[in-house]
């Protein structure tokens, strides 16, 4: 009987992982079937050339008939009627009387003397003719030379002649095996795995870096992400209320705005395994490849339950079937889409297994896919508001060397329709140009020339222009500066160049107010400001040119959602012909007879005609303002906001806004000086308590500062908490309104 520790120490042995065990322990060798085919082809290309030493001594025909006229030859083999042997006499080879019949004295060393090796060989043409030669120098010569015919095959040659076309074979299949495998994600068993889903898995032992807080924004959209990592956490809490967990959540929103690395929080911060797969990925060359790793990734997701599926991209599977049945008559993805309709929710139930997807085309997905039950919510995920982008940018500007006094505020209110893919990428790009400006730190003007250089392109400088077509660039450029500066509702102008960026030979870089609705006036007023660039060429230099391509074609598509869309037409009336589910965007058909059309051609053509108006109507007015603006764009090439206001002046709208931030900031100073008088009068009244004089001497009544006291405490508590809710308020980003931007 074994010891007890001898007998642990053998369990131990066997139990154990061979990760576990000692690094001292053999190592078993994985042999690859390639060297083994490389070692035996070695093997026979050496024993071709290095197995015998010495090799017949090639020749040709009229040497040999020499030979045999001589008397040197023995015997003569006529190998496979294709080639000779010729074997010398023993008492000749390697002497001085075979000199003249090889090249050189090299090859006359090198000739075999072994017995039965032949020392010369040649080819023979002919049978016939070799045999009528023969007979004629042997009967010429007086010596009898026998002839032999000797059939010889080669082992190595039969071999190879009929193993290498099936090795080649085998060789190809093999190897367009493996490469279809590897694209198809087979794995380990090859082509026939082909169908199983390749999903990455994130549990307790491998997890993702990224947390909720890592998410700068979206406050609205992490609530009710952190509400399904929290039923998974504490079920119990929910389940005593009677609640169960919501089965599917649709991340939907622009690109950029962050649901996959809302997903990654998730996996990083839910403590169940994390399941995540791109739609793409269950796209293949085979048919229903698709819906067999839809099965497998289920499968998966049920025995690692409770999990978290996470389908990015789902519209690349979830597009609405029957959509385009004529051009695709047996399409794959839509059997793919059956099955996940059938895995998320069919006759079997998935207990424990919640579904995440993302998507940026929630209008084309199928109608059975977002219904309650599949996925249970639609958390809208947009493009951040200013409070939300300056969160945005202070994780991104977390591992830059930054100027001390730069302004975080300013930069949220530089980049309105960023999103936060666009933020990161302007902060690599500010550090980039700071880099390359060999600056000590990044600055403010770092970050204006990358917004610059996302917005409007690469300047480029070089560009040949004539004088006369700056000339026309100017006005233009000064045109959209003047419409959009005096014009009430239209976007505020920060920057105006002639500098040629990209495309375009100038540029006009705006500062959209960020409304979540927009009024018809306020649409006629940017129409207009489009127009100007067109209307100062038309006044000023009394022609029109090309220049005009982008603001006629955003003024045309804007007219046309005017009358179409959103039912600012007198004559059209309140209708609108926009299509939310996108189910007309295959039809044949328009959803408005041609009478209709023609109205709405006419009503879209007397917008533009009285955006073009209003816009002409303010160059004439400001005609000088206009010509002082061209010249300044001629010899500054870049002008800003100051050199408008000096031209100008203050636009109205910012004379009225100034005046109510200033009537605001007089209202809080009154309701610090009311909360300051209240907190000095309550000390009063305190101090009054605390007297150990007793009531009737100090006199039947209460005096009259002590009442006045107790009034200002009370008012003091009525504004004091009006004031914490304001600041508060001002700290916490506003809600969006839900009401869709126009």
């Amino acid at each position: 009987m074994l010891p007890h520790n001898i007998l642990k120490i053998k369990i131990m042995a066997k139990n154990t992982s061979p990760a576990q065990q000692s690094p001292l322990a053999p190592k078993k060798v994985r042999i690859n079937i390639l060297w083994i085919y490389a070692i035996i082809a070695v093997l026979i290309l050496g024993w071709n050339f290095f197995g015998s030493r010495s090799t017949p001594v090639h020749t040709y025909w009229d040497r040999v008939r020499e030979m045999i006229a001589s008397g040197y030859v023995a015997k003569i083999n006529v190998i496979n009627r294709e080639s000779a042997e010729v074997f010398i006499r023993e008492g000749y080879i390697k002497t001085d009387s075979l000199k003249r019949f090889v090249a050189s004295p090299d090859d006359l060393k090198g000739l075999p003397t072994d017995k039965g090796s032949p020392q010369f060989t040649f080819n023979i043409g002919s049978v016939e003719t070799f045999r009528a030669d023969f007979d004629k120098a042997t009967k010429d010569s007086g010596y009898d030379v026998p002839l032999d015919w000797v059939n010889r095959r080669s082992i190595w040659g039969d071999v190879l002649s009929g193993l290498l076309p099936i090795a080649l074979l085998i060789g190809f299949w093999t190897l367009i095996l493996r490469g279809m495998s590897r694209g198809a994600g087979g794995g380990a068993g090859g082509i026939f795995n082909v169908g199983r889903a390749r999903a990455q898995v994130f549990d307790k032992d491998t997890t993702t870096n990224v947390t909720f807080k890592d998410v700068a924004g979206l406050e609205e959209a992490k609530v009710e992400i952190m509400e399904i990592v929290d039923f998974l956490k504490n079920p119990q809490k929910y389940r005593e209320l009677g609640g169960k967990i919501p089965k599917g959540a649709l991340l939907v929103g622009p690109p950029g705005t962050g649901k996959t690395l809302l997903a990654k929080a998730v996996a990083g911060e839910a403590n169940v395994p994390f399941l995540s797969m791109s739609g793409s990925d269950f796209v293949e060359m085979f048919v229903g490849v698709g819906a067999s790793r839809v099965r497998d990734l289920f499968r998966q997701a049920k025995e690692k339950a409770p999990c978290i599926v996470f389908i990015d991209e789902i519209d690349s599977i979830g597009r609405a079937r029957g959509r385009n049945t004529g051009f695709t008559s047996n399409d794959d993805k839509e059997s793919t889409l059956n099955q996940l309709l059938t895995e998320m929710d069919g006759f079997t139930t998935n207990t424990g297994v919640i579904m995440l997807a993302a998507t940026n085309r929630a209008d084309i997905l199928d109608k059975a896919l977002l219904r309650a039950g599949r996925f249970d919510r639609q958390i809208e995920v947009g493009l951040p508001d200013i409070h939300e982008r300056e969160e945005i940018f202070e994780v991104h500007l977390k591992p830059l060397k930054l100027d001390p006094n730069l302004d975080r505020s300013f930069l949220a209110k530089q980049t309105p329709g960023f999103s936060g893919a666009d933020i990161a990428n302007l902060c690599n790009e500010a550090a980039l140009i700071a880099a390359r400006g060999n600056k000590p730190y990044v600055d403010k003007d770092d970050f204006m020339n990358a917004i610059d250089r996302i917005v409007g392109g690469l300047e480029r400088k070089n560009k040949i222009i004539t004088p006369e077509e700056k000339r026309t660039i100017a006005y233009h450029e000064a045109g959209h500066a003047t419409v959009s500066w005096m014009l009430e509702n239209a976007n505020p102008l920060i920057k105006v160049t002639i500098i040629p960026r990209g495309r375009s030979l100038g540029a006009a870089w705006y500062l959209p107010e960020e409304r979540q609705i927009t009024t018809r006036e306020q649409l006629m007023d940017e129409m207009a400001s489009m127009f100007g660039g067109r209307a100062a060429e038309e006044m000023v230099l009394g022609r029109i040119s090309t220049g005009a391509l982008n603001d006629l074609e955003r003024a045309t598509k804007m007219a046309y959602a005017m009358v179409t869309y959103y039912g600012m037409s007198g004559e059209v009336g309140n209708l609108s012909y926009y299509d939310s589910s996108g189910q007309n965007d295959f039809a044949l058909t328009k959803p408005f007879s041609e009478k209709t059309a023609q109205q709405i051609d006419i009503q879209t053509r007397r917008i533009i005609d009285e955006a073009y108006g209003m816009a002409r109507e303010v160059l004439l007015k400001h005609r000088k303002g206009l010509d002082r603006l061209a010249a300044l764009l001629l010899e500054k090439e870049v002008i800003f906001t100051d050199d408008l206001i000096a031209i100008y002046g203050k636009r109205k709208k910012d004379i009225a806004r100034e005046k109510q931030e200033a009537e605001a900031k007089a209202a809080g100073d009154v309701a610090g000086a009311k909360a300051e008088a209240g907190a000095e009068a309550k000390t009063a009244v305190v101090a009054s308590a605390g007297s150990t004089e007793p009531a009737a001497k100090r006199g039947r009544g209460r005096p009259k500062g002590a009442v006045k006291a107790k009034v200002v405490v009370k008012v003091a508590k009525v504004t004091q908490p009006k004031k914490t809710a304001t600041a508060h308020k001002a700290k916490k980003p506003p809600k969006k309104d839900e009401t869709p931007r126009s």
